[in-house]
């Protein structure tokens, strides 16, 4: 699935719900889509008979939002391809007089390939006004310049309104996690709108999209709920997603999402697209997800979410199969980390979690979702099967880190790091032919070449078979199996014991815990070669 984020790729990612209730002062100014003041456009039955008369109310409260900032580019070397590239290169390309980006300019590129140069760049999106003296709320991907997970500011944030005024904004709060940032322009008086609340929409609902898209101004389309508490991959407390088949292009990113009575009921976030532009299928963040947040940036806060400290991985079909639990249910542990809740509550990798403080673990309904949306330092109960066996533990609730921690904690991709000596054996022989993989065990040397911790013991995979199931699955050549069937292997004779025992048993899969250089180990359920 390949997501194009309006101007900027982003990690998009539902909470608490809230709504807000305006109580307002006879003669006071009100929000454009205050109760009682938005025309009814729905007739008894059918489609409305026009859009008009609700946007006309609706969009004088939504911006269009541009940043800027200067990026580094590589200038292109004016000698390449010509006779005398050289001569010129080493005479007058490449010195301190000239810029050339040797050694002593600072690491910028060697003489003769290029030097360092920056260039403005732009980014366009939108937005909506939430207050009359102008908080402005809009997609954090939206104003970080291409760098959704960067903490550096773009250099500037203009708000242009839809009569063409223009404002500089100042940043207030924005959240990597919700992809939402808050903005403040200095303004009286204002058009706005207040959220509302998506939990009582329904699957066939209308909606109306109002963004900038490309560039081009403000734009309103419309279409239908297509689909509610949609999980596109993104992980975490904000995967959780209104799917509409409303138009969103490029630069509607950060715009709202009204339902019949003007409410705001999402923020437009994302596409679903093989080529980038609107197929139909476009995601917005509800709006009881997005206010919670909103409310704590204004006032200069930081959004808090549970964490566990386990790094875990769905239920897939292999997987249950693999483990005989029933599919679509649970998640599988495939790391603890040292130190919090997880750990000290005694949770293991390999744990499947099936139900967390009395809520069922479900695709829709996530583990990650849920822990972020529990209270920090609360105790909750969390319900696992641990070698087919149910059981019962208690863990704390702690804060999670900041995503930018997370990510430097967990590592690169090493990517395959060159063939494995050996000579097959009687075991090798086994998992050839019932998995489809060579393996060897995993050596000091071996373990050096491939980045993997010195620490770790397993099986390293030194082939793979093309046509089977674990190729498919993504194994490849410098692998390393951990355990199969959450038995851990030192020897291929130990891998082939435990994949006999499986075939014996019926199993058309087996579990295995695979590492790849110094990432996490993960599991993946391969097919056995007599169950294909």
């Amino acid at each position: 699935m390949r997501y194009a984020y309006a101007i900027t790729t982003a990690l998009i990612v539902g909470g608490a719900a809230a709504t807000l209730t305006l109580q307002q002062p006879v003669g006071a100014q009100v929000a454009q889509n205050a109760p009682g003041t938005v025309p009814s456009m729905v007739p008894r039955a059918g489609a409305p008979f026009s859009f008009a008369d609700l946007a006309a109310k609706l969009t004088p409260a939504v911006v269009n939002i541009s940043t800027t900032q200067r990026i580094a580019v590589q200038q292109a070397d004016p000698f390449a391809g010509t006779p005398f590239g050289d001569f010129f290169r080493h005479f007058g390309g490449g010195d301190d007089d000239f810029g050339g980006g040797d050694d002593n300019n600072g690491g910028g590129a060697p003489s003769g390939k290029g030097r360092p140069v920056t260039r403005e760049a732009t980014s366009l999106g939108s937005g909506f006004i939430i207050s009359p003296d102008g908080y402005v709320v809009t997609n954090n991907h939206v104003i970080s310049g291409g760098n959704p997970g960067s903490s550096a500011p773009v250099e500037s944030i203009t708000v242009t309104l839809p009569d063409r005024t223009e404002y500089k904004a100042r940043l207030i709060g924005r959240d990597t996690a919700a992809d939402l940032a808050v903005l403040k322009i200095e303004a009286r008086d204002l058009p706005f709108v207040q959220f509302g609340d998506s939990q009582h929409a329904r699957v066939g609902d209308w909606v109306i999209a109002v963004g900038n898209p490309f560039g081009l101004g403000g734009s309103v389309t419309a279409g239908i709920i297509s689909a509610l508490h949609r999980n596109i991959g993104a992980g975490g407390a904000y995967d959780r997603y209104i799917q509409t088949d409303a138009s969103i292009n490029s630069g509607n990113s950060g715009g709202p999402m009204f339902d019949m009575q003007g409410n705001v009921i999402g923020i437009n976030t994302a596409i679903y697209s093989p080529t980038g532009g609107n197929v139909g299928i476009g995601f917005a963040i509800p709006a009881e997800a997005a206010k919670p947040v909103v409310d704590v940036l204004m006032k200069g806060g930081t959004v808090k979410r549970g964490y566990l400290g386990i790094g875990i991985q769905p239920v897939t079909d292999d997987i249950a199969t693999s483990l005989g639990l029933p599919k679509n249910h649970g998640e599988i542990v495939s790391r603890v980390e040292p130190g919090y809740g997880a750990a000290r509550a005694g949770i293991q990798q390999g744990d499947v979690i099936v139900r967390v403080n009395n809520q069922d673990v479900t695709p829709d309904n996530t583990l990650s979702f849920i822990v972020s949306n529990l209270p920090v330092n609360t105790r909750v109960p969390i319900e696992l099967v641990r070698d087919g066996k149910r059981m019962t533990v208690t863990a704390q609730v702690g804060q999670r880190p900041p995503e930018e921690q997370l990510a430097k904690e967990l590592g690169g991709d090493q990517g395959d790091n060159g063939a494995m000596p050996g000579g097959p054996n009687a075991g090798q022989q086994q998992a050839r032919a019932s998995l489809g993989l060579t393996l060897q065990p995993l050596t000091a040397t071996v373990a050096r070449q491939l980045g993997v911790p010195a620490t770790v013991h397993g099986l390293v995979v030194s082939a793979v078979d093309p046509s089977s199931d674990a190729a498919e699955s993504g194994l490849q050549r410098g692998d390393v199996i951990l355990s199969i069937n959450q038995q851990p292997v030192a020897t291929t004779a130990q891998a082939a014991a435990i994949v006999a025992a499986a075939q014996k048993a019926g199993r058309p899969t087996v579990l295995l815990l695979v590492q790849r250089g110094s990432q996490p180990g993960r599991f993946v359920g391969v097919k056995l070669n007599n169950g294909r």
